[in-house]
């Protein structure tokens, strides 16, 4: 059973981030595959948790590149999925205990299209705005006189 399809519906338009959102999915999709398999999935798992440290770590950079405060929203999620999949390891080596790997592949793979649609879209949006050149980190547009805290969600409470 896959977990998540790739599809255009999740591309944005920006080569790298399209490039890391298909290997997360790959990468989920290798670790639901182990859970389907009933091999240990806690290797695959971790791949997984490795790539995703990453691909937060860029979207970071390129965010603070882009004049987004360091407590804005979408960092506030990165933050949010990664201390849940650190804790999903914990429970695996320390306490033996599989069953959060089977919840949390679930809850990556509904997470995942809303975050890329909305926080990653924005992000790319500001980039497109600001002349952001990730190869660079420079942004050909100065940023505004204000950082940007949060997402542009009518429901984000910065």
């Amino acid at each position: 059973m896959t977990t998540l399809t790739w599809s255009d519906a999740l591309t944005l338009q920006q080569p790298l981030l399209d490039q890391t959102h298909q290997e997360f999915v790959e990468l989920l999709n290798a670790f639901g595959a182990a859970l389907d398999a009933e091999q240990d999935a806690l290797p695959a798992f971790q791949t997984l948790l490795a790539h995703t440290e990453a691909h937060f770590e860029m979207e970071e950079r390129w965010m603070a590149a882009n004049g987004f405060e360091a407590q804005n929203c979408h960092s506030g999620q990165h933050a949010m999925v990664l201390n849940v999949m650190r804790e999903v390891v914990r429970h695996a080596t320390e306490l033996n205990d599989r069953e959060p790997m089977r919840i949390v592949r679930g809850e990556l793979a509904q997470w995942f299209p809303a975050h890329a649609e909305m926080m990653d879209a924005a992000l790319v949006y500001t980039m497109q705005q600001r002349g952001f050149d990730p190869a660079t980190g420079q942004c050909s547009s100065p940023t505004a006189e204000t950082n940007i805290s949060s997402c542009g969600a009518k429901s984000c409470g910065h």
